[in-house]
């Protein structure tokens, strides 16, 4: 595809900034600036890619995953700005989730240890754990929010702060993983992933390019589980003091 046909493209741009000028959506400032930072960014990472991929180098490659990382955390963070210490929290999930799925990958020989496995395998683990991480935030967060009576009356019927917010942890957790589970239910017969349809596109073998996804779609399922229970089980004894009393204003959102 070259610079002319993207230009070409634009025309996809332009097709809902019609709609919404039309119908009053909105939605024009959003959608043109979701336009030039996705030309930009991607453009960007396209260049860095080409260079990475050049060099070979495990520094470079621990650069990009640190950069994919900081990314994420910085805009999950924002779902659960009222949870004490919510940033070291979602690091520490994003790490351990890509230490997890490289060391299951390289350790079988599953993958080859190359910048053109890594990064992109990783970026979409990382990806999709921010969302799962934002999905699990802003449930939970509403989840305590809505049932502060509940928490504080098991409370003081002698019950733990796991025991206290157990529902809202079990409940926050189905809820965030649902999206990924429910979408791998119908994989291949409402959509054809992004991964595999690339590849077919670039001309691989469509068996290999379903081998390739089946190995995406697994990684993504402990990706969201994990991601979540890591999130609710680090977030939720912030929530209470020492002498195991709700913090209401731990809620107070920003």
């Amino acid at each position: 595809m070259s610079y002319l046909t993207l230009s070409i493209t634009l025309i996809f741009v332009i097709i809902p900034l019609i709609l919404s000028k039309t119908f009053k959506l909105g939605l024009e400032r959003d959608t043109i600036i979701a336009a030039v930072r996705s030309i930009i960014q991607l453009l960007a990472v396209g260049y860095v890619l080409q260079f990475v991929f050049n060099e070979q180098n495990v520094v470079y490659i621990v650069l990009m995953l640190l950069l994919m990382i900081g990314a994420a955390t910085q805009n999950a963070r924002k779902k659960g700005a009222s949870i004490k210490g919510i940033t070291w929290k979602l690091i520490v999930t994003f790490l351990f989730i890509e230490i997890l799925t490289q060391s299951i990958l390289l350790g079988l020989d599953i993958t080859p240890p190359t910048a053109q496995y890594v990064i992109p395998i990783s970026g979409m683990v990382i990806g999709n754990s921010m969302v799962l991480g934002i999905l699990f935030l802003n449930r939970f967060t509403a989840e305590m929010e809505t049932r502060q009576n509940q928490t504080e009356l098991i409370l003081s019927l002698g019950g733990t702060p796991k025991q206290a917010v157990h529902t809202q942890l079990i409940t926050s957790i189905k809820a965030s993983t649902i999206p990924t589970i429910e979408s791998q239910k119908t994989i291949g017969l409402v959509q054809l992933p992004g991964m595999m349809s690339g590849q077919i596109i670039a001309g691989a073998d469509p068996v290999q390019a379903v081998l390739f996804q089946l190995l995406i779609l697994f990684l993504l399922l402990t990706t969201a589980v994990t991601t979540s229970i890591m999130l609710g089980y680090l977030s939720y004894p912030t929530l209470f003091n020492q002498r195991m009393q709700f913090l209401r204003e731990s809620l107070i959102r920003e």
